[in-house]
Protein backbone atom coordinates (compact mmCIF):
# COMPACT_ATOMS: atom_id res chain seq x y z
CA UNK A 1 0.00 0.00 0.00
CA UNK A 2 1.15 3.51 -0.59
CA UNK A 3 0.85 6.20 2.07
CA UNK A 4 1.76 9.83 2.02
CA UNK A 5 2.63 12.06 4.93
CA UNK A 6 0.17 14.89 5.62
CA UNK A 7 2.77 17.55 6.15
CA UNK A 8 5.26 16.58 3.52
CA UNK A 9 6.01 18.78 0.58
CA UNK A 10 6.23 15.96 -1.98
CA UNK A 11 2.93 14.95 -3.46
CA UNK A 12 4.02 11.39 -4.54
CA UNK A 13 3.18 8.23 -2.59
CA UNK A 14 5.68 6.65 -0.23
CA UNK A 15 6.62 3.05 -1.01
CA UNK A 16 7.39 1.10 2.17
CA UNK A 17 7.97 -2.65 2.04
CA UNK A 18 6.07 -4.62 4.65
CA UNK A 19 8.62 -7.17 5.91
CA UNK A 20 6.35 -8.90 8.43
CA UNK A 21 5.11 -11.64 5.98
CA UNK A 22 8.67 -12.22 4.80
CA UNK A 23 9.87 -12.70 8.39
CA UNK A 24 6.95 -15.06 9.08
CA UNK A 25 7.81 -17.24 6.09
CA UNK A 26 11.49 -17.32 7.00
CA UNK A 27 10.68 -18.36 10.60
CA UNK A 28 8.42 -21.16 9.38
CA UNK A 29 11.16 -22.44 7.04
CA UNK A 30 13.69 -22.27 9.86
CA UNK A 31 11.42 -24.33 12.13
CA UNK A 32 10.89 -26.91 9.37
CA UNK A 33 14.63 -27.30 8.83
CA UNK A 34 15.29 -27.55 12.59
CA UNK A 35 12.68 -30.29 12.96
CA UNK A 36 13.68 -32.35 9.90
CA UNK A 37 17.47 -32.12 10.25
CA UNK A 38 17.76 -34.79 13.00
CA UNK A 39 15.58 -37.20 11.00
CA UNK A 40 17.81 -36.94 7.96
CA UNK A 41 20.98 -37.51 9.99
CA UNK A 42 19.64 -40.71 11.59
CA UNK A 43 19.91 -43.86 9.42
CA UNK A 44 16.67 -45.62 8.52
CA UNK A 45 16.84 -49.43 8.41
CA UNK A 46 15.51 -50.82 5.13
CA UNK A 47 15.02 -54.52 4.44
CA UNK A 48 15.99 -54.99 0.80
CA UNK A 49 15.37 -58.25 -1.02
CA UNK A 50 18.40 -60.47 -1.41
CA UNK A 51 19.65 -61.62 -4.76
CA UNK A 52 18.57 -65.06 -5.85
CA UNK A 53 19.92 -67.21 -8.62
CA UNK A 54 18.12 -66.39 -11.83
CA UNK A 55 16.98 -69.36 -13.86
CA UNK A 56 18.22 -69.47 -17.41
CA UNK A 57 15.51 -68.56 -19.91
CA UNK A 58 13.99 -71.49 -21.74
CA UNK A 59 14.82 -71.56 -25.42
CA UNK A 60 11.59 -71.11 -27.40
CA UNK A 61 10.59 -73.94 -29.71
CA UNK A 62 10.90 -73.38 -33.44
CA UNK A 63 8.00 -71.44 -34.96
CA UNK A 64 5.15 -73.17 -36.77
CA UNK A 65 4.86 -72.03 -40.37
CA UNK A 66 1.27 -72.19 -41.66
CA UNK A 67 0.54 -71.28 -45.26
CA UNK A 68 -2.85 -71.01 -46.93
CA UNK A 69 -2.49 -70.97 -50.71
CA UNK A 70 -4.87 -69.77 -53.43
CA UNK A 71 -6.46 -73.24 -53.68
CA UNK A 72 -7.38 -73.08 -49.94
CA UNK A 73 -4.88 -75.82 -49.12
CA UNK A 74 -3.19 -75.48 -45.71
CA UNK A 75 0.50 -76.31 -45.25
CA UNK A 76 2.04 -77.01 -41.81
CA UNK A 77 5.82 -76.38 -42.06
CA UNK A 78 5.66 -77.11 -45.78
CA UNK A 79 3.59 -80.28 -45.43
CA UNK A 80 -0.03 -80.30 -46.66
CA UNK A 81 -2.61 -80.95 -43.92
CA UNK A 82 -6.38 -80.96 -43.70
CA UNK A 83 -8.05 -77.99 -42.02
CA UNK A 84 -9.95 -80.33 -39.73
CA UNK A 85 -6.72 -81.78 -38.30
CA UNK A 86 -5.22 -78.39 -37.37
CA UNK A 87 -6.90 -78.19 -33.97
CA UNK A 88 -5.52 -81.57 -32.89
CA UNK A 89 -2.02 -80.74 -34.09
CA UNK A 90 -2.06 -77.37 -32.33
CA UNK A 91 -3.27 -78.96 -29.10
CA UNK A 92 -0.47 -81.54 -29.28
CA UNK A 93 2.12 -78.79 -29.74
CA UNK A 94 0.57 -76.72 -26.92
CA UNK A 95 0.66 -79.69 -24.53
CA UNK A 96 4.21 -80.62 -25.50
CA UNK A 97 5.43 -77.04 -24.93
CA UNK A 98 3.27 -75.97 -21.98
CA UNK A 99 4.24 -72.49 -20.79
CA UNK A 100 6.56 -71.93 -23.75
CA UNK A 101 4.37 -71.99 -26.84
CA UNK A 102 5.92 -71.56 -30.27
CA UNK A 103 5.08 -68.66 -32.53
CA UNK A 104 2.41 -69.46 -35.12
CA UNK A 105 3.40 -67.71 -38.36
CA UNK A 106 0.56 -67.55 -40.86
CA UNK A 107 1.11 -66.71 -44.52
CA UNK A 108 -2.02 -66.36 -46.63
CA UNK A 109 -2.49 -65.93 -50.32
CA UNK A 110 -4.71 -62.96 -51.26
CA UNK A 111 -6.88 -65.34 -53.31
CA UNK A 112 -7.58 -67.68 -50.37
CA UNK A 113 -11.11 -67.80 -49.01
CA UNK A 114 -11.89 -66.12 -45.74
CA UNK A 115 -13.66 -69.22 -44.44
CA UNK A 116 -10.43 -71.25 -44.46
CA UNK A 117 -8.55 -68.49 -42.66
CA UNK A 118 -11.35 -68.22 -40.08
CA UNK A 119 -11.10 -71.97 -39.42
CA UNK A 120 -7.31 -71.72 -38.97
CA UNK A 121 -7.67 -68.85 -36.49
CA UNK A 122 -10.49 -70.66 -34.64
CA UNK A 123 -8.30 -73.76 -34.30
CA UNK A 124 -5.45 -71.61 -32.97
CA UNK A 125 -7.76 -69.90 -30.50
CA UNK A 126 -9.25 -73.18 -29.26
CA UNK A 127 -5.76 -74.63 -28.76
CA UNK A 128 -4.77 -71.47 -26.77
CA UNK A 129 -2.05 -70.54 -29.24
CA UNK A 130 -1.70 -66.90 -28.25
CA UNK A 131 1.53 -66.06 -30.10
CA UNK A 132 0.28 -65.56 -33.67
CA UNK A 133 1.95 -63.46 -36.34
CA UNK A 134 0.99 -62.85 -39.95
CA UNK A 135 3.82 -62.90 -42.46
CA UNK A 136 3.97 -62.24 -46.13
Amino acid sequence: MAFSAAGSSSSGPLADINVTPLVDVMLVLLIIFIVTAPMIARPIPVNLPQRTDIAQPIEPPPPIELRVDAGNQVFWNGQAVAVSSLHGRMQDVAQANAGNLPVLRIDTSPEAEYDVMAKVLAAASNAHMDRISFVR
